[in-house]
């Protein structure tokens, strides 16, 4: 039995400080994300859709990763991996402008770099590529 007054020593207290501290600055930041990517969500849904005509200058993918850990009821370990691709086009429109937009309705496989057209964008989404079949004079 301690004595009263006594306490286990500076580490330990520092310990008990520290690790809800570090919990709550990691609870925080994923609030903060969620709330930051339905804003964006929101704006991009409310933004009019305009129709621009423009050239495919490149695509690319990112693929993220997520691996989740877990105890079964036997006390095993095990881990479910999960990947997500996001597909993305940068257009160049006739005034030298690139901006690289979020493709939300698969047209990653449909447009080809070089491809001319007519782009319908809403906010940081491109949403339909009518492409151009004739070449523009």
């Amino acid at each position: 039995m301690m004595p009263q007054g006594m306490s286990f020593g500076g580490g330990f207290d520092f310990m008990f400080t520290l690790v809800p501290i570090l919990i709550g600055i990691v609870f925080v930041i994923v609030i903060v994300g969620f709330i930051s990517n339905g804003a964006r969500y929101v704006k991009n849904a409310k933004s009019p859709r305009t129709s621009e005509f423009a050239r495919v200058v490149s695509k690319r993918m990112d693929v993220r990763h997520h691996t989740n850990h877990h105890n079964d009821d036997n006390g095993m370990m095990h881990a479910n991996h999960s990947s997500r691709t996001y597909y993305y086009i940068t257009l160049e429109f006739d005034n030298g402008e690139r901006r690289e937009y979020l493709d939300v309705k698969n047209l990653y496989g449909l447009v080809v770099e070089g491809d001319t057209g007519y782009a319908s964008i809403q906010g940081d989404w491109i949403v339909a590529f009518e492409r151009n079949l004739q070449p523009r004079s």
